[in-house]
């Protein structure tokens, strides 16, 4: 008889065990998925708020978090102080910075005025470690990989935002990034932090590679394809534009307002670090090699990514069809919205959402995405991770839960 294959779980990428009986396809119990990928990873399920929480309702996340942000003085941190000052289980109780006067978090982000006092010191990752339960590395590329070990072993969970552990292998680490990979042990260990796809995996991890800001606007509009594996998974163009608050805080010439208003520039065509993070992710949730040509632009515009996709179709569908597919994909998952409309990069500033629909030009496929890459890219993916990992509705503090 004709064997017949499942396909992932809508949400999730984990493999589905297939037994062949009378031509029926078995699909084991998730709990147990879970635990052998979990057990791959090292991580321990049952120690996980997400899967403790007692019968009456007392969950000990209803504690208020101690939250402590290394990296301070960029925009990423300014976008995590802004959420947590209206989070209502979590506080921070310490920020970072190589500086060693201690100025006040508001002297650094004046928008913060009212809201932290907060002074911001030069504290050792020991120190943090101490006084925290959850840190988020805010750092540079390769200063994470120092930092992070230091946190861990004093006994605080890691959102790390840094891409320094969302590669698994330490050699394509070294090729994209131009670093030896100082804590490589720890790459397999790493959860990889886009809760539409890892989600259940996040709870129980005592470090999350927080995802970038093109990857999860590509992997998220490409998830439901490639999982369906109703596209190519070779030869991918990404077309992505993404606003100046993409490169970060520190002064550049590109950067410079009479350099990139009034002006569009394409850079890093064909050697992008997030093409790899990309393809990694891909290939995990369709089971097979996933190749893209990721071509960036930099957007004279404040904050926002608006990626459009080119994949070649292997069965024919039409766009009611596709984002039908794409509704029961992310059934469940409240920050993406699967829209009928053409959406811009305004429609999901400042929030948390990722917008997606469908077009054809003529047989052409063409997928289109957009998030804040300050929001959605960087800090309130964190802050869903954050959630998570205590247990909590990955919703609160971003939709007012």
């Amino acid at each position: 008889m004709r064997r017949q294959l499942t396909r992932p779980k809508p949400g999730h990428y984990f493999p589905l065990f297939v037994r062949e009986t009378d031509a029926v396809c078995v699909q084991p119990d998730l709990s147990d998925i879970l635990g052998e990928i979990a057990g791959l990873r090292g991580l321990d399920l049952q120690k996980s708020r997400f899967f403790t929480q007692s019968s009456d309702g007392d969950d000990s996340a209803s504690a208020m978090a101690r939250i402590a942000i290394l990296g301070a003085t960029g925009y990423t941190a300014l976008e995590l102080f802004r959420i947590l000052s209206r989070h209502p289980t979590a506080r921070v109780v310490a920020a970072t910075t190589r500086q060693t006067d201690r100025p006040l978090i508001s002297s650094i982000h004046p928008s913060l005025t009212g809201l932290f006092d907060l002074p911001c010191e030069n504290l050792t990752p020991e120190e943090v470690g101490n006084s925290c339960d959850i840190a988020f590395c805010c750092l540079p590329h390769t200063a994470s990989m120092e930092a992070v070990p230091k946190l861990l072993q004093a006994g605080c969970r890691v959102v790390d935002l840094s891409a320094d552990y969302r590669l698994r292998d330490p050699a394509s680490y070294q090729q994209w990034y131009g670093h030896q990979h100082t804590d490589a042990e720890r790459l397999s260990q790493a959860v990889y932090g886009l809760p539409e796809i890892f989600g259940p995996l996040i709870p129980p991890a005592s470090l999350v590679a927080n995802p970038g800001c093109y990857t999860s606007t590509s992997i998220l509009a490409l998830a439901p394809l490639i999982a369906e594996g109703l596209i190519d998974p070779q030869g991918i163009v990404i077309d992505a534009k993404s606003g100046i608050s993409g490169a970060g805080r520190t002064p550049k010439l590109s950067n410079l307002y009479s350099e990139c208003n009034e002006s569009v520039t394409a850079y890093s065509i064909g050697n992008h670090r997030h093409t790899p993070e990309i393809e990694q992710v891909l290939t995990d949730v369709g089971g097979q090699a996933v190749q893209v040509a990721f071509n960036p632009h930099l957007m004279p515009m404040d904050r926002g990514i608006f990626c459009t996709i080119y994949p070649r179709l292997l069965r024919s569908g039409t766009q009611a069809e596709l984002l039908s597919l794409f509704r029961r994909y992310y059934a469940g998952q409240p920050f993406v919205r699967v829209v009928d409309h053409i959406p811009a990069t305004k429609d999901v500033a400042y929030t948390n959402f990722c917008d997606i629909t469908v077009r054809f030009n003529r047989d052409q496929l063409v997928v289109l995405a957009v998030i804040d890459n300050l929001i959605k890219g960087a800090s309130g993916v964190a802050i869903q991770n954050m959630n998570l990992l205590l247990g909590l509705d990955q919703r609160t503090g971003l939709l007012g839960c």
